[in-house]
């Protein structure tokens, strides 16, 4: 399968824009993937150049093939993204012109099986609203993109969910280890999932007979426990999927501590770019960016702000900007996309 043919980053026009790519500079793309938005920043200007982080070091080699066009003018670092400091400090670099993070999951892991983190229905993949690719979709202005679905029988994919493979947790073993009282609280609180008892408690009892190893498994235990009638306009167990990803990933962790290392690591005048792709992740940055804009993150009824904020950015996105209806109408996985930008001042 070729991923670097497939794949296709969500809102490429208003990532370059909010970046301001064209003038030139080296920029950070701290969720590389296979290097979408990298190879568009890339093209903006002949003066740019990327480094590019992922924890995932299958996608960093995939989007290394894919760049390699571009010689010296971008490197890739196998690192997190919330390490921005430490990674830029390491190579003696004190500012840089704007810093992109997509935190969506991207194409490539969406769609290898054996990294568990989608599961087959009947129509083909089915995988949570987290997601910064590709998918089929109805006509529109944008080239269509066709996605292949995997080979072989249901149920093969294993429940793993890690974007870094060198951990050891996976989502099977929070399946099968935790108690069900820390399952429910895991779905409901990063799924939002009202009925988490419900999943959790169908969950302890399936694993008691057979431990819970394949993403089809738990796919169809979900839907035994809130949804046996089987007509549905989403997948019951999306959410139940995000919540273990976000929980073996640590993808809420340290959101707001990587803002403000990457508004220290711009230039005066440098952009910042976020795309998130749930509402977890958009309400911590878009107060994450509140706080460096200077505003009080305070209670109302405190007589004076203690949370020490200084205004050290511009907000570009009054609102969060999100895709246009053609993009959505050709990709309908983007739809949950939400970009927020700032301007170091």
């Amino acid at each position: 399968m070729n991923y670097m043919e497939l794949h296709r980053p969500v809102m490429p026009r208003e990532t370059l824009e909010h970046l301001d790519a064209a003038r030139g500079g080296l920029f950070i793309d701290a969720t590389l993937g296979i290097g979408g938005h990298a190879e568009l920043i890339l093209r903006a200007s002949p003066d740019n150049r990327v480094i590019g982080f992922d924890r995932d070091a299958e996608a960093i080699e995939l989007a290394s093939q894919r760049l390699a066009e571009f010689g010296e003018r971008f490197t890739a670092v196998y690192t997190d993204y919330r390490r921005i400091k430490e990674v830029l400090a390491e190579r003696g670099i004190e500012t840089v012109a704007g810093i992109l993070t997509d935190l969506g999951v991207s194409s490539y892991q969406l769609n290898t099986p054996e990294r568990g983190f989608s599961f087959r229905s009947g129509q083909g993949f089915i995988e949570s609203p987290s997601s910064s690719v590709t998918s089929q979709g109805g006509p529109s202005e944008y080239p269509r993109t066709e996605y292949p679905r995997a080979a072989g029988p249901l149920g093969v994919s294993p429940l793993d969910m890690r974007m870094d493979r060198s951990q050891k947790l996976t989502a099977a073993d929070l399946v099968n280890d935790l108690s069900e009282r820390e399952l429910a609280d895991i779905i409901f609180e990063y799924g939002e999932e009202r009925a988490a008892r419900r999943i959790a408690r169908r969950i302890v009892r399936e694993r008691d007979a057979a431990a819970i190893t394949t993403t089809e498994r738990l796919a169809d235990l979900v839907i035994k426990a809130i949804h046996p009638k089987g007509h549905w306009r989403i997948h019951p167990a999306t959410k139940t999927f995000q919540a273990l990803r976000i929980a073996v990933n640590r993808e809420l962790e340290g959101l707001d501590r990587f803002v403000a290392d990457a508004v220290d690591a711009l230039e005066t005048g440098g952009r910042l770019v976020v795309v998130t792709f749930h509402s977890l992740e958009d309400r911590i940055i878009k107060q994450a960016l509140r706080y460096q804009s200077g505003r009080c993150l305070c209670p109302p009824n405190q007589p004076e702000c203690r949370c020490g904020a200084i205004r050290r950015v511009e907000i570009l996105t009054r609102k969060a900007i999100q895709p246009g209806a053609g993009e959505i109408a050709d990709n309908p996985r983007s739809r949950s996309a939400k970009l927020r930008a700032c301007r170091k001042i």
